[in-house]
């Protein structure tokens, strides 16, 4: 004998149950390490602009296991993306859809989050110079691996992970959820400003206003366009180029930008 039973339709409360499990297990629980990391960084000797925050580094002298902990931190930092996912298919909203994550319009989303990259990518070096001369910012190392063959193609990896996790979690779901909360539009873009800049605390008081606009302006863009995928290609070219860049410039070609 079988049984059929319908699930009944997630309260608001439940929704604000689900926000807040998804953003504990992901970006929320950076934000909260990030707060703690910069109070480090702002009472050790010397201050914020002498500490340093390293990205991407080394996890072990040992070659093969080092990119292996590599990889494998790339996949798992996914998971949170795929519950995400996962928990609006289970309301019949339609992921992919709902947040225009697909393959439909290559040349748009390739065009739009070039131009993003390009938009945001410019100003940014500036802002993170002016954030170094006001010692608003720690030192920032986007790339500390070791100088191996697989170097280049984890960073782009790691690229492309920072890049799903953070514009569908950040944006496309926090925005989707917000805005079934009946919040008002901006309510909605600050929290998910907001939210992005505190992530990055740990990079400092430019990093956290850097990208809070950054956030603002993705926001707005998926309230207009209803895409992620054009922020993803954006946020990857981004990244790509610090993380790549850092890595492949001669270091005394950064030093203006990092001293």
């Amino acid at each position: 004998m079988s049984m059929t039973l319908d699930r009944p339709a997630a309260t608001r409360t439940e929704l604000r149950w689900e926000v807040a499990i998804v953003l504990l297990l992901s970006l929320g629980q950076s934000a909260i390490y990030s707060v703690v990391s910069l109070v480090a960084k702002l009472t050790a000797p010397g201050g914020l602009s002498n500490q340093a925050a390293v990205l991407n580094q080394s996890r072990s002298t040992r070659v093969y296991l080092d990119l292996t902990y590599q990889l494998l931190d790339i996949a798992f930092a996914l998971i949170p993306v795929l519950l995400a996912l996962y928990l609006l298919h289970r309301d019949r909203l339609s992921p992919f859809r709902t947040l225009g994550i697909d393959f439909r319009r290559p040349l748009s989303d390739l065009g739009w989050g070039t131009g993003l990259a390009a938009g945001i990518g410019l100003p940014g070096l500036l802002l993170v110079y002016a954030a170094a001369q006001l010692g608003l910012n720690a030192q920032i190392v986007p790339a500390a691996l070791q100088p191996v063959w697989w170097a280049v193609p984890v960073l782009v990896l790691s690229a492309v992970q920072n890049a799903v996790l953070e514009e569908v979690i950040v944006v496309g779901y926090v925005v989707t959820r917000l805005r079934q909360f009946g919040w008002r539009l901006w309510w909605v873009v600050a929290a998910s400003s907001v939210l992005r800049g505190s992530y990055h605390l740990y990079q400092g008081f430019g990093a956290f206003v850097g990208n809070a606009v950054m956030g603002v302006i993705f926001s707005l863009f998926f309230l207009r366009k209803g895409r992620v995928m054009p922020l993803i290609v954006a946020h990857t070219l981004l990244d790509v180029v610090a993380f790549v860049g850092y890595t492949l410039v001669p270091s005394d070609w950064l030093d203006w930008l990092l001293k």
